[in-house]
């Protein structure tokens, strides 16, 4: 008989968290579930009373993130996998969100996955195994206008997650960076804090309007197995794209990408180094 794993979810309350909470804990493992409010898991709660923990948490929080790990680590005696998922979307232009904007998103989207990582890392070397499911964005290295904020936290968390995956393998614990696609999340509705429009941008917003159309996506359930599977792999990637669709975008913009950087290579190679 396989012993029940244990999860560590945040940003479980709604979309992608709460797809995964409810696809870890119809699979008999057991969650830690963590988010700003937990009321909307009461369902669930009532359901799995011996499986899931609620913790209400604000990742932006570092001492609060640190009192949550130990909390989640004590719940059914240690971690096994634990998903970083809590995150929002800051929509605007540049120059049209505020530098309290900008903070309180990057306070969130990265720097909250941060304190995530910092406060799990002890529990999960003590064990010397374990999982760490960086979730970030099939967009992370690449910028798109108005969601620019979004990408630059998903594109730093990309980052870090592949120093972070060197620098702890040799204590058995396994990362990997889930660039996950579309799906209807609520990320543009619940979870966006829009940034006061200038009238200097109104043609590129109705433009980007027009562009990403009222299509949500598919739902984010669909993921789940994809992610069951994932924590379950004795060897998984350093990195995975999750979607078919997206898959195929983010090929193209590798590809782009690499045209873009040859077509000036001849100006690149005019200097050493």
């Amino acid at each position: 008989m396989t012993t029940a794993r244990v999860w560590f979810i945040t940003g479980a309350s709604r979309g992608l968290g709460r797809a995964f909470t409810e696809a870890v804990l119809a699979a008999g493992d057991r969650v830690v579930a963590a988010a700003r409010n937990v009321e909307p898991l009461a369902d669930l709660a009532d359901g799995y009373p011996d499986s899931l923990v609620r913790i209400p948490l604000d990742v932006s929080d570092r001492q609060a993130v640190f009192a949550a790990a130990d909390r989640a680590a004590a719940a059914f005696g240690g971690l096994d996998v634990v998903v970083n998922n809590a995150g929002g979307l800051l929509y605007g232009m540049v120059e049209e969100a505020t530098e309290e904007q900008i903070r309180a998103h990057l306070d969130v989207n990265f720097f909250g996955a941060v304190w995530v990582v910092q406060a799990v890392l002890p529990h999960l070397r003590e064990r010397g195994s374990g999982r760490i499911l960086q979730i970030t964005s099939m967009g992370a290295g690449a910028g798109m206008a108005a969601v620019g904020f979004y990408g630059a936290g998903k594109s730093a968390l990309d980052s870090v997650s592949e120093a972070l995956a060197m620098e702890v393998e040799r204590f058995g614990i396994k990362v990997t960076v889930v660039r996950m696609g579309g799906y209807d999340t609520g990320l543009f509705t619940a979870g966006t804090t829009a940034a006061e429009p200038r009238p200097e941008y109104a043609e590129l917003h109705e433009e980007l309007a027009r562009m990403w159309g009222d299509e949500a996506g598919p739902p984010p359930g669909t993921a789940a197995p994809v992610i069951l599977e994932l924590a379950a792999l004795p060897d998984p990637p350093r990195r995975l794209i999750v979607g078919g669709a997206s898959y195929d975008m983010v090929q193209d913009l590798d590809r782009a990408r690499t045209e873009h950087y040859r077509a000036w290579e001849e100006l690149s190679r005019k200097a050493p180094g």
